[in-house]
């Protein structure tokens, strides 16, 4: 399952990117997780910008829906198409905000452990 899904993500990430519909904005298909049984695949999105704009951008994707689904059919002749759900990846959200925590619990003013020494200290 793990070649098909990367074969789904690759196929998808081309698909998405020759769309080219202005309203989509900057669209990064990070993962695809499809259903062993391929009725279904998850299709992991970043989408650039505000949240306005994540939303616009999964409701062209979902337009989109049916040539994306027969670029995946053409190019990898599965046993069965997926039927594809978009989803807004927020593994990136979920790094920015640990960095924040991080930066607020430990002060940027603390020295390096190894690198706060001259030379004429040694």
């Amino acid at each position: 399952m793990r070649k098909v899904n990367e074969a789904l993500r690759h196929v998808l990430a081309d698909g998405v990117e020759r769309l080219g519909d202005p309203s989509l904005g900057i669209v990064t298909v990070t993962a695809v997780r499809a259903t062993n049984d391929l009725q279904q695949a998850v299709v992991y999105v970043s989408v650039l910008g505000s949240e306005k704009r994540r939303a616009r951008s999964l409701r062209v994707l979902e337009r989109a829906h049916g040539v994306l689904q027969r670029n995946v059919a053409a190019e990898l002749h599965l046993k069965r198409t997926p039927q594809l759900i978009f989803q807004y990846d927020e593994t990136v959200d979920r790094a920015l905000r640990m960095s924040e925590l991080i930066d607020k619990v430990v002060p940027a003013s603390l020295p390096e452990e190894h690198g706060d020494e001259t030379p004429d200290d040694r």
